[in-house]
């Protein structure tokens, strides 16, 4: 943890242990520093101490690994040794989950990743074995339905797919309405490792049974060799069973090739800005839904054309981020530029990822997709 005093005139003098007795969410390395910062801190202070009393709430799993989950939150074990013990630990779709794991712009994209490197009992490698008959609000519903066992950690991955059903209904969405037509468009900005993941994506087919789905995915992080690319999803992620009814699907993830025989599911890759590629994305169609997830909107200037473009444009937009402190710096942002409150408050996001994210710069517990919000 960095001192949060660091650069107030002296150096540090020593790893930041001493942490702020009204919100604990902050740690200095001398009382000198911390006194600095009272100045800049002490707005903070009091919401951060509100959200420091509302944390327990992110420890509320089903999961058999939650303990660990938590010791991983509170740094006494690392994403390493959780997935090496799983071994998971930087392969296949698990590559970057971890620190030490390829960074995405090192990797190979030439292929896609299809395989959870899991037993078939783990993971979601083919259809369901019952159709969705109810909203899920929670992992215990979805991996009941979708008959998991609670040990599995195919949530680590599960909650990029996950979070876009539950954007929908956050964003009181329904894709079988009238409104949708026979198709239904989701614009998904800022990709980053995800873009090792985008098999998982094909969990859609089984939130959303029926229905056509296109995906535009956009940021400045998609590689230049994929920019323009399409990419059909018409068969889930594998699992290790050999024999397993996931190894004789008619198609594995396939490029370009569509089958008319199954819903289908299709991402289409755009590397830049969303306020630069809009006009070219939207040339015969405008989406249903905007979602950013893990968004950083109060740290980079870039959202700025961006959020003024969605508030032109009228299309509900979600976004997520690590913590309940980002989402209020985002929603202050947002509102600035709309010039009224948002449209949908901070609410804990239910299908947030389960083991929280290390080297935070605030002792609030971090997770991916961990909280939502919209206009």
């Amino acid at each position: 943890m960095e001192c949060a005093g660091k650069g107030r005139g002296s150096r540090c003098i020593g790893p930041a242990i001493r942490r702020c007795g009204r919100c604990g969410a902050v740690a200095y390395c001398s009382a000198d520093h911390q006194i600095k910062h009272w100045n800049d801190h002490k707005d903070e202070c009091k919401r951060f101490e509100q959200q420091m009393k509302r944390i327990d709430a992110l420890y509320e799993f089903p999961f058999t690994f939650s303990e660990e989950a938590v010791q991983l939150c509170q740094k006494q074990v690392s994403r390493c040794s959780f997935l090496s013990k799983r071994d998971i630990h930087k392969v296949g779709m698990w590559l970057y989950e971890c620190p030490c794991g390829e960074a995405a712009t090192s990797y190979d994209y030439s292929r896609l990743n299809d395989s959870w490197v899991l037993p078939r009992i783990s993971c979601p490698c083919s259809e369901p074995l019952s159709p969705i008959t109810k909203r899920l609000h929670s992992w215990k519903d979805y991996y009941d339905w979708r008959c998991i066992p609670l040990h599995s950690p195919a949530a680590l991955l599960l909650h990029w797919p996950l979070t876009i059903s539950y954007a929908m209904e956050v964003a009181g969405l329904e894709p079988l309405t009238p409104e949708f037509g026979d198709t239904l468009r989701i614009h998904y900005l800022g990709p980053e490792k995800e873009l090792l993941q985008l098999s998982v994506f094909a969990e859609l087919l089984a939130l959303f049974p029926g229905v056509t789905i296109q995906i535009e995915l956009v940021g400045p992080r998609i590689p230049e060799e994929m920019d323009g690319e399409s990419i059909d999803l018409s068969s889930y992620a594998k699992c290790l069973q050999m024999d397993c009814v996931c190894k004789y699907s008619s198609k594995d993830v396939n490029r370009d090739v569509y089958s008319d025989k199954r819903p289908r599911l299709t991402l289409k890759l755009w590397r830049g800005l969303y306020h630069d590629c809009y006009k070219a994305i939207t040339e015969n169609y405008h989406p249903h839904l905007i979602i950013a997830p893990n968004a950083g909107i109060a740290a980079y200037s870039s959202w700025l054309p961006t959020i003024e473009l969605i508030k032109k444009i009228n299309v509900p937009a979600i976004f997520s981020d690590f913590c309940e402190e980002a989402c209020h710096l985002g929603a202050s942002c947002l509102s600035s530029v709309i010039g009224h409150p948002i449209t949908f408050p901070i609410q804990l996001n239910p299908f947030r990822q389960p083991i929280a994210i290390e080297d935070t710069a605030l002792f609030l517990p971090c997770y991916s997709n961990c909280f939502l919000y919209g206009i």
